[in-house]
């Protein structure tokens, strides 16, 4: 589990492809900190396991279903990346609850200054959006977000320079792809409601006696 706060950008230094897989090495520091092989860290927002490491880089392998569903397949030497080590018990949640398992693939459909901050519209597919609400959390590229906006085809966040300083966001263009996870509360609201199984509507009333029924709140 991790917070979609990321720790550091590291740098990819070597990307190896084979059909049963690929392995990528990337360049970092934060992150390498108490590492160990087994470990779980997010790359871009994509949870991989830490299979090597000395004391500049670690290695991951990519499977052939994550370099197809995500960025990462896409990716080559000298690319940055968003990392993020797993939470431990304990630590403060800074952001929101991420899995490190990618929803989607969304695309960066417009980036434009407000003052001092970074205003980004993402265009993003139905089985993100439904999970989507105005001020609730998304996850872009590892990145824990706010939402200020949802539209019927994407959704608009901002990205203060703290943000767009330390992690890839900021120099991200447009046309460029993201990797989307939905908020995970969300799924799992879904999930209790009745009629969603079979992707039917449902007309029940969700207010707070509902909740406390059902131990939402």
């Amino acid at each position: 589990m991790f917070t979609g706060i990321i720790e550091e950008m590291g740098v990819v230094r070597a990307l190896s492809k084979a059909r049963q897989g690929s392995s990528v090495s990337i360049l970092a520091k934060t992150v390498l900190e108490g590492l160990k092989v087994g470990d779980s860290v997010t790359v871009n927002g994509v949870c991989l396991t830490v299979v090597g490491f000395d004391r500049t880089e670690m290695k991951a392998d990519i499977s052939p279903e994550t370099a197809k569903v995500t960025t990462l397949g896409s990716l080559k030497a000298g690319d940055p990346v968003n990392l993020e080590r797993a939470m431990r018990l304990g630590d403060r949640l800074g952001g929101h609850l991420v899995t490190g398992h990618v929803d989607a693939i969304g695309t960066i459909r417009a980036r434009a200054q407000e003052a001092d901050a970074l205003q980004l519209m993402v265009e993003a597919p139905r089985e993100v959006l439904r999970y989507c609400v105005p001020k609730g959390s998304i996850t872009v590229d590892g990145i824990s977000l706010t939402l200020n906006e949802v539209t019927d085809r994407g959704f608009r966040v901002t990205i203060i320079p703290h943000t767009a300083k330390v992690t890839t966001l900021g120099i991200k263009q447009v046309g460029e792809a993201v990797n989307l996870e939905a908020d995970l509360v969300g799924k799992y609201v879904e999930r209790l409601l009745p009629g969603r199984e079979s992707g039917g509507q449902s007309d029940i009333k969700i207010d707070k006696d509902y909740l406390q029924k059902r131990g939402l709140i």
